[in-house]
């Protein structure tokens, strides 16, 4: 059975009631509180659910990442937001290349103080 979210205008409290759908419109609602009639619907939040490359459409506009490989600090803060909007538990090294970036640490030095960073990534001619 369907909650929904009422406010009571007389005592403001928020409450929920439990109706089903042939009931809801039809089965008068009463402040669970105050037991005033005198109520409204309440509009919460809705989320909805993202296809993971909408997800990734959502959190990137092609255009802002020109330039971005001169900015170290932007790319970290992408990448944190990425990482976030993953959901997924990400490696500490993930982490850390974050914070060097953020830190304003080029993607040249944080290579050169991590070679293995990209072992094993695939596309290179290691893996042939």
């Amino acid at each position: 059975m369907p909650t929904y979210d009422f406010i009571c205008n007389d005592c403001k409290e928020k409450f929920d009631v439990f109706l089903s759908f042939s009931e809801y419109g039809k089965k008068p609602v009463i402040c669970a509180h105050c037991g005033s009639k005198n109520v409204r619907r309440r509009m919460t939040k809705v989320r909805i659910a993202k296809s993971e490359e909408s997800r990734m459409e959502s959190m990137v506009d092609p255009s802002a990442l020109e330039g971005m490989e001169d900015d170290p600090k932007a790319l970290g803060k992408m990448m944190k937001k990425m990482g976030k909007e993953m959901g997924e538990e990400m490696p500490p090294e993930f982490d850390d290349v974050v914070d060097r970036l953020e830190a304003g640490q080029s993607p040249e030095e944080i290579e050169a103080a991590h070679p293995d960073l990209g072992a094993g990534a695939g596309g290179g001619d290691d893996d042939l």
